[in-house]
């Protein structure tokens, strides 16, 4: 699989797991996916882990902030964009809350975090010495990203006001429609209500897999566990949810046969 050197606005590039303990997220990831994990040490703010497949970025592993005691881990999603500062500015007249100001990661790039009206949260990201994900959509790695929203007309409206982008009904068999966030041309992430009562708005996250149901019985062995058992979408591929064991939720997608 080519290896990415860019990312358009509004592309999803990176995913990042916020943990109470990183030291257990590294014993539970790093056998599950194959994954190279690097410390890298931030002085006094502890370190964060650094995660690759054959020397290539495919996602973090940071520590929780303080004030965030007892939270469960979670996977965060970032998006691309030019210019961060351009893109923040024009969160609060499109309906969302800016919950972190643009702010320099060191030569690493330029960020923020924001949350859509429906309440979803969602980071930004200006590239400097890093694009975010270089390896993608190969077992192992990041495969897409999708924002589950009570409001996807609000939601929707508020990432193209303010990233440019836009989104295209995708009929599922069943009769219900799938919307994709479309960037230039191309579809790159996707939006749908939630499944099941009480569930927050948030963007997830879905790891590639050679074998969904091989990968569910490893990550169970490891300590984690199953929220929805693996089932298949008809020409889409086999997926299953899990949770790892401080709680942070994701979804494996294995390609059709």
């Amino acid at each position: 699989m080519p290896k990415i050197e860019k990312y358009a606005q509004g592309t999803p590039s990176y995913v990042e797991l916020v943990t109470p303990d990183q030291a257990a997220a590294k014993e539970f990831y790093g056998p599950l996916f194959g994954w190279e994990l690097e410390d890298v040490p931030l002085g006094d703010a502890g370190y964060y882990v650094a995660v690759g497949k054959e020397g290539d970025s495919v996602a973090g592993i940071g520590g929780q902030m303080p004030g965030m005691e007892g939270h469960p881990a979670f996977w965060g999603v970032y998006l691309t964009v030019d210019d961060v500062d351009a893109v923040v500015a024009k969160v609060a007249a499109a309906g969302g809350t800016v919950e972190a100001e643009p702010f320099d990661v060191m030569d690493l790039g330029r960020m923020a975090a924001i949350k859509d009206p429906s309440e979803a949260r969602v980071n930004l990201w200006q590239a400097g010495a890093t694009i975010g994900t270089v390896r993608a959509n190969e077992p192992g790695t990041p495969i897409w990203n999708e924002l589950i929203s009570p409001d996807l007309p609000a939601a929707t409206k508020f990432y193209s006001d303010v990233l440019g982008v836009s989104w295209e009904a995708a009929p599922m068999e069943g009769g219900m429609d799938y919307t994709c966030l479309v960037v230039d041309g191309r579809q790159v992430g996707g939006a749908m209500p939630p499944m099941t009562e009480g569930v927050p708005p948030h963007w997830n996250v879905y790891f590639n897999v050679e074998s969904v149901d091989d990968t569910v019985a490893k990550a169970t062995g490891l300590g984690g566990s199953v929220v929805a058992p693996a089932f298949d979408v008809p020409g889409v591929g086999r997926m299953a949810v899990l949770a790892d064991p401080q709680g942070g939720m994701f979804n494996l997608m294995q390609n059709p046969s």
